[in-house]
């Protein structure tokens, strides 16, 4: 015999999907795990922005000092503006008319545009790069040295100046050598200004 089935919904059949009460729990959950997750968003963020600038920095330096010992002449890093304003920009360029400073006799290596206006970058005093006229010299052997030939070791500090001086994990130092060796450095405390705590050497 044959079976005939009705299209015709019966009493037996239940409504599918989501009901308005399911769909605002939902709702509810994902707004608290989204409200758990931004914070960490936040500090990746800021994280990789503090990360780029340095590197960059650490990449321009490295460049300097590659640069001199391959041309076997002295290299400059310097403030775009040749004042002593690191967070302005910075110029990576061949001393070839050995003036020490930035003049249309050298050769532009790479030039640097401004970090974000909310990443500031000092130099500590007592080395070159915190002078008037600011400057980083790698020579052609590949040491850091100074305007007057002595050996130059200097800090940078980049930082971010949007979050309290105390977290810490928002600055990078950027430790030059006065064998021209170059290194990136996270400090643990205020006074930590060689990274040691974290377990690198000065």
């Amino acid at each position: 015999a044959m079976r005939h089935f009705s299209t015709i919904p019966g009493p037996h059949r239940t409504a599918q999907g989501f009901t308005l009460i399911e769909l605002m729990v939902t709702l509810a959950i994902l707004a608290v795990l989204m409200a758990v997750a931004a914070p960490s968003f936040s500090d990746i963020r800021k994280n990789s922005e503090l990360g780029g600038v340095a590197n960059n920095f650490l990449a321009a330096l490295n460049t300097a000092r590659a640069e001199g010992m391959k041309r076997n002449m002295n290299t400059m890093v310097t403030p775009v503006n040749g004042d002593n304003d690191w967070s302005k920009g910075w110029l990576v360029f061949v001393d070839v008319d050995r003036d020490q400073v930035y003049s249309s006799g050298d050769l532009l290596i790479t030039q640097a545009d401004a970090p974000l206006p909310y990443i500031a970058i000092t130099a500590a005093s007592g080395g070159t790069a915190g002078e008037t006229v600011s400057y980083l010299l790698f020579d052609g052997s590949g040491f850091a040295k100074t305007k007057s030939g002595g050996f130059g070791a200097n800090t940078v500090a980049i930082a971010r100046n949007d979050v309290a001086s105390t977290q810490y994990s928002q600055i990078r130092r950027v430790k030059v050598a006065k064998t021209g060796r170059v290194r990136v450095c996270t400090p643990k405390t205020g006074t930590d200004t060689a990274c040691s705590a974290s377990g690198e050497d000065s």
